[in-house]
């Protein structure tokens, strides 16, 4: 269920795999997405699953849209799903979940003053800023020292793109210009992910340097799934 869980101060972070749940099919078994067509009652299963084996009364997720809007679980009412990229709290106890397949899952912490933030980061969320739109609002709610741990996502070997959308991106995150495996223009957004995170100052863990979604089987991968791809994701919980 769970690739790598820690803590950090006052912060629980985990990152799922396909492991441990009860979907079947293409989103064999751990599927934590619910608009792939997988049937809803074993998406909540899987979800409950992964809130029992943190130990949280509340699991809140986000339906995303690839962009760098950001919500406060505070703001969230019980059972509503806000829209947005960047999921923050100072509540303990709240589990916060970002879902992924192929995009970069990141969580950032102040562990100091008990705030976090979940962050769904694509190529797209990259160009608009999700990443420094997560900082600013935990900055804006008195973090100071900044913590951050970047998940498994498609690598810069194997994430094709049109030349024209690579360089529109490397204008602006030239250490994201890459070439597949196999000799085309690609984009890495996890080095865009963390330059972008270093150039805020912020200390940042790759946990999945080696890892990658479209490669290994052990993910959920949209480019290699399709439409009936699952989706694994992150969670963060202040204690």
């Amino acid at each position: 269920m769970f690739w790598n869980s820690q803590t950090s101060g006052k912060v629980d972070l985990a990152f799922t795999d396909r492991e441990g749940g009860v979907s079947h099919g293409p989103w064999g078994s751990l599927n934590l997405g619910t608009s792939n067509g997988d049937d809803p009652a074993l998406v909540d299963s899987n979800l409950a699953r992964v809130a029992e084996a943190l130990g949280v009364r509340r699991l809140v997720r986000m339906t995303q849209v690839h962009g760098a809007s950001a919500a406060w679980v505070e703001d969230v009412a019980p059972g509503e799903i806000p829209e947005a990229d960047v999921l923050l709290s100072r509540t303990p106890g709240v589990g916060l979940l970002v879902r992924v397949a192929d995009c970069t899952p990141v969580v950032i912490a102040a562990t100091d003053e008990s705030l976090v933030a979940v962050v769904h980061c694509g190529r797209a969320g990259l160009l608009a800023g999700v990443v420094p739109a997560a900082v600013d609002e935990l900055r804006a709610h008195g973090a100071t020292a900044l913590q951050a741990w970047v998940g498994p996502r498609a690598c810069g070997r194997c994430y094709e793109l049109p030349q024209e959308m690579v360089d529109d991106v490397a204008q602006t995150f030239p250490d994201a210009r890459s070439t597949t495996s196999w000799g085309t223009p690609a984009v890495d957004v996890g080095a865009g992910v963390l330059s972008r995170l270093a150039a805020l100052d912020v200390q940042t863990t790759d946990l999945a340097a080696d890892e990658c979604t479209i490669e290994d089987e052990r993910w959920f991968s949209y480019r290699r799934q399709g439409q009936d791809s699952g989706r694994f994701g992150a969670v963060a919980v202040i204690r």
